[in-house]
């Protein structure tokens, strides 16, 4: 099956489970009430429901997937590591902290806008912090000192967010528990908006380092050998992954696993050139975590359960499964 085919396969998926998330929730639509009601057309509370609350929760939730899966597939290819995944600069833990610090200490709700900034803001100076531990090691760019300050900075920014939600009360640590484990309850059109405006240039960038990221994911060596500028693509690739999942997790708290296994299953099933598994991990993992928001909104209706519980639950039995069927 030729890449085009593959990628229109997976578009048709994401569209379908658009509609899915669209069509789920406490009030169950049919779809020529969405289609209806994103037209304007029909019952005024239905255009309400489909136009100010379930299709810009159901963009965030396709614009964040993409995201994670897409910085998912950078990190695994920079560092020539399976097990690498977006947060692994430390970037959740500053996020964490940036968002927990402005529930318990400033009192804003989860959903707020300032604790999204806060999120930003604090993932933002995990990058930089990272970033800047790596360069005092040397000139070069050390993915394995890159990776160990990560994992540095992250247990450093867990052990400030233990901190925080210590003197924390109630209402203000669950809060901040329910935000770190992933929702888009406040999901509007000017949160899908600034997201977009980071995430589509960003994603572009990773996009057009495809085919340096092929000769990384080999070896740095090769890749200098071949003509590739390796520290300045390394860099770029490591700031503007970093910047992706930065925005990512601002904009709905910290959902695990996508990043992880989603460009593992572009991998298994379609092989690893990045300049198809990019734009294919782009793809589903947008269509999956638009699907586990449904399941979310639909499993504990008409209450709802954590966007990262969710994917976890879901997607881990699955990928077992999968690495099962390739071995046998």
């Amino acid at each position: 099956m030729k890449p085009l085919l593959r990628l229109a396969m997976l578009a048709l998926l994401l569209a379908l489970a658009l509609v899915i998330g669209v069509r789920v929730g406490a009030v169950h639509l049919g779809v020529r009430e969405v289609v209806d009601a994103a037209r304007g057309l029909g019952d005024p509370t239905t255009v309400a429901i489909v136009r100010r609350i379930r299709l810009p929760r159901a963009v965030l939730a396709a614009l964040v997937g993409a995201a994670l899966a897409a910085s998912g597939a950078t990190f695994q290819a920079l560092l020539r590591n399976p097990l690498a995944e977006p947060y692994v600069l430390g970037v959740a833990g500053g996020a964490a902290v940036g968002a927990v610090g402005a529930v318990a200490i400033g009192g804003f709700v989860a959903s707020a806008a300032p604790v999204s900034a806060a999120a930003f803001a604090g993932a933002a100076l995990a990058v930089l912090l990272v970033f800047r531990i790596a360069a005092a090691a040397g000139r070069a760019l050390d993915t394995r000192v890159l990776l160990l300050a990560g994992v540095v900075a992250g247990s450093f920014f867990n052990a400030v967010i233990m901190l925080a939600l210590t003197f924390a009360d109630a209402d203000s640590f669950r809060s901040a528990m329910f935000w770190m484990m992933g929702s888009f309850a406040g999901a509007t059109w000017r949160a899908d908006a600034i997201l977009a405006v980071t995430a589509l240039p960003a994603l572009a960038v990773l996009f057009a380092l495809a085919r340096p990221l092929n000769l990384l994911a080999v070896g740095e060596e090769t890749a200098a050998y071949l003509g590739t500028h390796v520290e300045r693509t390394k860099l770029i690739a490591y700031g503007v992954a970093s910047l992706l999942t930065a925005a990512a997790v601002a904009a709905s708290g910290v959902i695990g696993f996508v990043g992880l296994v989603v460009p593992h299953v572009v991998r298994m099933v379609w092989g690893s050139d990045h300049r198809f598994l990019l734009p294919a991990s782009v793809l589903l993992g947008a269509a999956f975590v638009v699907l586990a928001d449904a399941l979310a909104r639909a499993a504990a209706a008409p209450t709802e359960l954590p966007v990262g519980v969710v994917t976890a639950f879901v997607g881990v039995p699955f990928f077992i499964w999968l690495l099962r069927r390739r071995a046998a």
